[in-house]
């Protein structure tokens, strides 16, 4: 396997191209070591300082954040990126795009907020951790002012990556400082929140100014109609979160914030390999806009390196979980085990779903695969999460992914085939 890589890796440094990707997926690597290896590498800290009640409580806010997030984003992390990588060497169209899409995610923020505050004053698990869920809350102004898939599509990573990575050093470095009991578990997500908002003005910075992109007022209408386009890729994005956050969500009524932070110490080595899965994803994603011929080529780099790190996982979990976590959390080993399978069956859903069904125009297929699999996976959650708690859930999230995989991947086939006999009896003709 490892021959296997070192081979493809030769082949892309000899062309232009690859040696783009190559850069990219290095700088892209580096951003999200800025977003989750830093708050990584505080976890032993916080494990021992804010204990496993603090962590779930942090865990609780996170999944609400997911939803949240989602409905900000609402897949123009997708067609966003799709959209300016076509246009790219048109100053103008860019500015329309990023004008468009920034208002519309400002709105999109202004609805979800009042959406949190609403919950927050009529559910009484929501009520109880008001605090900590509105401070995690800040990430998403944060977020939106730095668009990453502006600079993904652009290809121009490598002037903000080294600025961001240096304002997630300063608030990790703000954790080990600050943190000192259990009672300031709510510094963490602030911390983090923090981060997010500097690392935005940074970028905004860097689009406005030095790259003269504009920020035009746009009309109201253009908003809705700018909304409407990404709305097939918004539902493939907030299907997942039926099974994911909401089994998150679950477990704390279910079984309370213990159980959460053992789910959550399972799972943050599985959100790094995720992490670098979405890296793979979007270094290629515009790149196969432009050449879906190569796709193939992305399956088996893709597919090779995830099982690489999916069989790492596994057999590492026990020294991982007890180098990084107290003896409280030894409970999460099965949970990592089980997730850890899940890394595969999310290359599949990476590989056949958002890098080839929407670059080709399957937005509305992926849609309908999207929903009856997260459909499945929430329907499954009630009676894992009841009687199996944590691992429960880590069954959930695994076996709803492997569905997503597998389906996107068969889909993706019998559309190939169906392709190649209709050109084979073109020819015949």
């Amino acid at each position: 396997m490892l021959l296997k890589l070192k081979k493809i890796f030769k082949s892309l440094r000899k062309s232009k191209d690859g040696k783009t990707l190559v850069a990219n997926f290095g700088y892209l690597s580096l951003l999200q070591v800025a977003g989750y290896v830093f708050p990584f590498i505080t976890m032993p800290y916080l494990a021992k300082v804010i204990g496993v009640e603090g962590f779930g409580k942090i865990a609780f806010a996170a999944a609400i954040m997911v939803w949240m997030q989602t409905i900000a984003d609402w897949g123009f992390n997708y067609t966003a990126t799709r959209d300016v990588a076509k246009n790219r060497e048109n100053k103008e169209k860019v500015s329309d795009i990023f004008s468009r899409v920034f208002w519309s995610r400002c709105l999109l923020m202004l609805f979800s907020f009042l959406l949190l505050v609403l919950l927050v004053y009529l559910v009484p698990k929501f009520k109880e951790n008001a605090a900590v869920i509105l401070v995690t809350f800040l990430m998403i102004p944060g977020q939106i002012m730095f668009p990453d898939w502006f600079f993904q599509a652009m290809e121009r990573m490598k002037y903000i990556t080294m600025l961001n990575l240096l304002s997630k050093l300063l608030f990790t470095v703000l954790v080990f400082v600050f943190v000192k009991d259990k009672n300031d578990y709510i510094l963490q997500p602030l911390f983090v929140s923090l981060g997010f908002i500097l690392s935005g003005i940074i970028a905004m910075y860097y689009i406005l100014i030095k790259w003269k992109v504009k920020l035009r007022v746009v009309s109201f209408l253009s908003i809705i109609n700018t909304i409407k386009s990404s709305t097939d890729v918004f539902i493939n994005n907030i299907v997942p979160n039926f099974y994911n956050a909401f089994s998150t969500l679950l477990l704390g009524f279910v079984a309370g914030s213990t159980a959460n932070g053992i789910l959550d110490a399972g799972k943050k080595f599985l959100t790094i390999g995720s992490q670098f899965l979405g890296v793979f994803s979007r270094t290629f994603y515009p790149f196969l806009s432009r050449k879906i011929e190569k796709h193939s080529f992305y399956a088996k780099i893709n597919i090779t390196v995830v099982s690489l790190i999916s069989f790492c996982l596994f057999l590492c979990a026990p020294f991982l979980i007890k180098l990084f976590f107290t003896s409280e959390f030894s409970e999460a080993v099965v949970v990592l085990r089980i997730t850890s399978i899940s890394l595969l069956f999310e290359s599949l859903k990476n590989v056949y779903g958002i890098n080839y069904m929407l670059l080709q125009g399957y937005e509305r297929q992926m849609r309908n695969i999207m929903i009856v699999c997260a459909f499945v996976g929430f329907c499954i959650s009630f009676p894992l999460i009841h009687y199996f708690t944590y691992v429960g859930a880590a069954v959930v999230y695994t076996f709803t992914l492997g569905l997503m995989g597998i389906s996107s991947m068969i889909f993706v086939i019998i559309k190939q085939r169906k392709n190649e006999n209709i050109d084979s009896r073109r020819l015949r003709a």
